[in-house]
């Protein structure tokens, strides 16, 4: 069966206001300069869908927004970067959700001068508002895979998500989750979900979290046993991979790192577009790793993230 779509992401919909420079505020009425401004596209499943699209996937994304302005800035942003947002459902009076980050410089001008320390404040919005039963029939039979990001963000969807991927499967999609982190730090109906799950994408804390394991080879060896295959992000180490008896690892770039807001959710897409090309474990990691490498070089989730052509210069021929 032909399929008008690579992916399918059923996700959260959010901006990220991104202030940098002396940014902890002064209670008191007291008003401070920063030195930057910008508005840009935010959300873990956003970010991954534009990443995807910008790589040469073809992208359709599900969730809902409120008619704003925040909500209409979105839309217009992912529409640019190639991603398919027919299918989002946009209520009238709803309010879109939005993510203030502040940037701290890193003080005394040293190499990593750009990266510091941050503090993010969030206001939901509509950002859990999306229903298994949004993720229709007819979306699932137009796509190849499926794409799930902010599991613990998306309230609404969470009791149902083994379901929906169980009958994603039975359709001939493959599946993809990257959970985030736990607030309740419980990772309740985890060991059920996993089993419907083809490629699991943990950082290094969500991984040994949910797994209670002491290092990150212990827990890729536990996770390999629930699901297809676990990509693990390990930041500035690069990422671990496993599938079965096979293991795979794979070096973070050596790049001037400028911010590191959806390097993961980039990473995730280089993965993700490796896995569905069918191609080997490492070379899909080595894709996975160069995207989210490169994507640290300029502020916010998407303005650095490469095209094919771009990342490929990273990975090897050979694989």
């Amino acid at each position: 069966m032909k399929r008008s779509f690579d992916i399918l992401v059923a996700g959260e919909i959010n901006p990220d206001l991104i202030l940098t420079g002396d940014v902890v505020p002064v209670f008191g009425q007291v008003e401070k300069l920063v030195d930057s401004a910008v508005l840009t596209i935010g959300s873990s499943s956003a970010i991954f869908a534009c990443g995807a699209a910008h790589l040469g996937l073809k992208t359709a994304f599900v969730g809902v927004c409120g008619d704003d302005v925040f909500g209409r800035f979105m839309l217009e942003e992912m529409q640019g970067w190639g991603v398919d947002v027919s299918n989002v459902i946009v209520l009238p009076g709803g309010q879109t959700g939005l993510s203030v980050i502040l940037n701290k410089p890193f003080a005394g001008g040293a190499p990593r001068s750009a990266l510091g320390d941050r503090a993010i404040l969030t206001h939901a919005g509509l950002i859990a508002a999306l229903k298994v039963e949004d993720v229709t029939e007819d979306l699932l039979r137009q796509s190849r895979h499926l794409h799930v990001g902010s599991y613990f963000l998306q309230t609404a969807l969470q009791q149902d998500l083994p379901d929906l991927f169980a009958h994603a499967r039975s359709l001939g999609l493959t599946t993809s989750l990257d959970p985030n982190w736990d607030p309740s730090g419980k990772w309740h109906g985890f060991d059920k979900l996993l089993q419907q799950v083809d490629v699991f994408l943990p950082n290094e804390n969500e991984a040994l979290a949910v797994t209670g394991a002491v290092s990150v080879d212990d827990a890729v060896n536990a996770l390999r046993q629930k699901c297809g295959i676990v990509a693990l992000k390990l930041g500035a180490q690069g990422a671990l991979a496993g599938r079965g008896d096979e293991t795979a690892r794979a070096p973070a770039l050596p790049v001037r790192v400028v911010d590191t807001v959806g390097a993961g959710d980039t990473f995730d897409a280089g993965f993700i577009y490796g896995y569905l090309r069918d191609w080997s474990l490492e070379k899909a990691l080595r894709l996975g790793v160069a995207c989210g490498s490169l994507s640290t070089q300029s502020a916010g989730g998407t303005s650095g993230q490469p095209t094919l052509k771009e990342a490929m210069k990273y990975v090897s021929a050979s694989r």
